[in-house]
């Protein structure tokens, strides 16, 4: 894109924004990490994040387009041909027919969504070792390697935050919490736009699994009280710490797209603002019009 004309600050801030709909849009460990605080159907969550995912990925072509004809950016002017784009999918097939698996398998009541996740890295494997041949015995002991070490860390972070979120239920501060916000209001658009501001705030300085493992037990019992599915809910709260990834000062997605291109923070800031009004917009919608995530998991 750069090579093609794009300003720096416009492609590391469409990057960074457009990574976050990767916890949004199926499968997501986020709504993995609330179905399990919860108690809420993973499956469910699953099929209630395809069309907030899809909503906001054409808001952001949209934008794309609308900013691309105004500084009259086109790349190099020339379009694939059928031969050429057929090709592209044909090269990709077997990456494609992993994300199938996962979702085919889930929604078929084949395996669990944790089972999910071991066929699919066998079959990545198999993949990687036979079809693609670009894995080795070496490379994949690395991976392993590398998958242990996050691992652990994560599994350090759960436990630390289930024993806080232990504490925070036998000390009953769910039940305090929620009656000070119903102390404040009883307006349910009021307290769900209080929610928002919260879990938007939490995403500037928390990550999303802790977040979520504090927060979910705490906050549901007033989305409860307003009327809110907890599958509607559970998209909410992925969605607002979905936009947390490119918020400073936490703002994982933006450090990582500043690595990469060896570009200082403030290139990518100056971008962001307005993905991150397409992403807020995005949010309210599906906030107010419980419609956008409850059609499929209602089918």
């Amino acid at each position: 894109m750069l090579r093609q004309g794009y300003s720096k600050q416009f492609v590391l801030a469409l990057v960074a924004t457009a990574g976050s709909i990767g916890v949004i849009i199926p499968p997501s460990i986020p709504m993995v990490i609330f179905g399990v605080a919860t108690e809420t159907s993973v499956t469910q969550l699953f099929m209630g994040g395809f069309i907030p995912g899809i909503m906001i990925g054409l808001t952001l072509i949209a934008y794309c387009y609308y900013h691309c004809k105004k500084r009259n950016i086109g790349g190099n002017g020339e379009k694939p041909t059928k031969k050429q784009a057929l090709h592209a999918i044909y090269d990709a097939k077997w990456a494609l027919i992993n994300p199938i698996i996962i979702l085919g398998g889930i929604y078929a009541g084949i395996f669990t969504p944790t089972e999910a996740a071991s066929v699919a890295a066998i079959y990545a494997f198999v993949c990687g070792f036979f079809f693609h041949r670009e894995l080795s015995i070496i490379k994949f002991l690395k991976a392993v390697a590398t998958s242990c070490s996050t691992t652990a860390t994560t599994m350090v972070i759960l436990g630390c935050a289930s024993a806080f979120t232990k504490i925070i239920m036998v000390e009953q501060i769910p039940a305090l919490i929620t009656n000070g916000f119903l102390s404040l209001t009883s307006n349910g658009v009021v307290l769900l736009i209080l929610i928002n501001i919260l879990l938007l705030i939490v995403g500037c300085f928390m990550d999303t699994t802790p977040a979520i493992l504090v927060l979910a037990p705490i906050l549901m019992p007033i989305a409860k009280t307003i009327g809110l599915d907890p599958v509607h809910f559970g998209l909410i709260m992925v969605v607002n710490l979905a936009i947390g990834f490119t918020t400073p000062p936490l703002g994982i997605n933006l450090f990582v797209a500043s690595r990469i291109s060896n570009s200082p923070m403030e290139v990518i800031l100056k971008g962001i603002v307005p993905f991150l009004i397409i992403m807020i917009i995005n949010l309210l919608i599906i906030s107010f019009i419980p419609q956008v995530v409850m059609f499929l998991p209602n089918l």
